[in-house]
This record gives C-alpha cells, structure tokens and sequence, in this order.
C-alpha cells in the first residue's frame, strides 16, 4: 500500500501537530537539527516555529494522515535579505525515502520565486545525509569546517525543477 506525502506551507494551528511530532523525533535527529541534547520543545519555540510571513520566514511541512513528519524551513538574513539560513527535519520513521529531498526542493523554488540568492546552513560534520543531499540539490556549495560542524554556503542562481511527490510502501 503507498501512503501519499502531502506538502503545503506551515499554518498558525500547526501548534498542535509541532507538539505531537516532537516525541516522534530521537534524541539523534533532534540533536542534528538543533545542534543540542534538547528535551522538550518549549512553547515558546513551537510559537517561533509557525510563526512565518511567508517571505522572511517560511516551512514546508510534510504530512501523512493529518500529521506532520517533516519540516524544512528558512529564515532570511536581517542584513541581508537575499541570502537566507535553511534547516530541515524528517520523523526518524520517515527518514531514507526522499522526503528530505521533497521538502528542500520546494523550500529552495519559495526561497528562490522571493528573491533568495544565497542559502546557508549549519551541519554537523558527520550528517552524511544531509551533507549528501546539499551537496546534490545545490552542487555550487562550499563547506567550511569549524571544529565538529560545517558552515555551508550555497548561491542559488536557480530554482530547482520540483522533485517527485514521496509515497512510502
């Protein structure tokens, strides 16, 4: 049986839905997203993480049977709104099948349609999956290294053509 993947952007009632994937995330997968050991996402930092005007900020969420089980997002530089920070999360579940790919393809159009003309990121050094698909959907990245993390940089010249909807079997 394949399970459709449906995308669209963050809404403010996605509070709730934050909060359920929360508990859904390792302690692994939450450090690589975070760069922290954190234990619980604060209130606070679930209003952060909905609160976007689709142009400064913006995130794509992954959902399957009304819940979210990704997220990729940016926020633009204050002083510097062409260039913007990207960062992406994936339910460890659902980890592997493309969804990673799915979300950042359609983060980089709405980045790029906006103006967008360079991505950054902070990874760690030893997020291959990550470093792999930066390294694939913006080929032009450089990778600084600062002690166990990498600082990419990327331009963005271009949208990328829209990646294939995700189903999962």
């Amino acid at each position: 049986m394949d399970i459709a993947v449906a995308t669209r952007p963050v809404q403010p009632d996605d509070r709730v839905l934050f909060r359920r994937l929360w508990p859904r995330l390792s302690p692994d997968t939450v450090y690589r997203r975070f760069h922290a050991p954190l234990h619980g996402l604060p209130p606070e930092a679930v209003e952060r993480l909905v609160t976007v005007d689709h142009d400064l900020r913006e995130a794509v969420v992954a959902l399957v049977g009304g819940e979210i089980v990704g997220v990729a997002r940016y926020d633009r530089s204050a002083d510097d709104p062409a260039t913007a920070e990207f960062a992406i999360v994936v339910e460890d579940a659902w980890q592997g099948v493309g969804l990673g790919r799915q979300l950042l393809v359609e983060l980089i159009d709405l980045a790029a349609d906006r103006g967008v003309r360079a991505l950054t990121a902070t990874v760690q050094r030893d997020n291959d999956a990550v470093i792999g698909l930066i390294r694939r959907l913006l080929p032009r990245s450089t990778f600084l290294s600062d002690l166990d993390v990498f600082t990419v940089g990327s331009p963005l010249l271009r949208a990328p053509s829209r990646a294939p909807a995700v189903t999962h079997r």
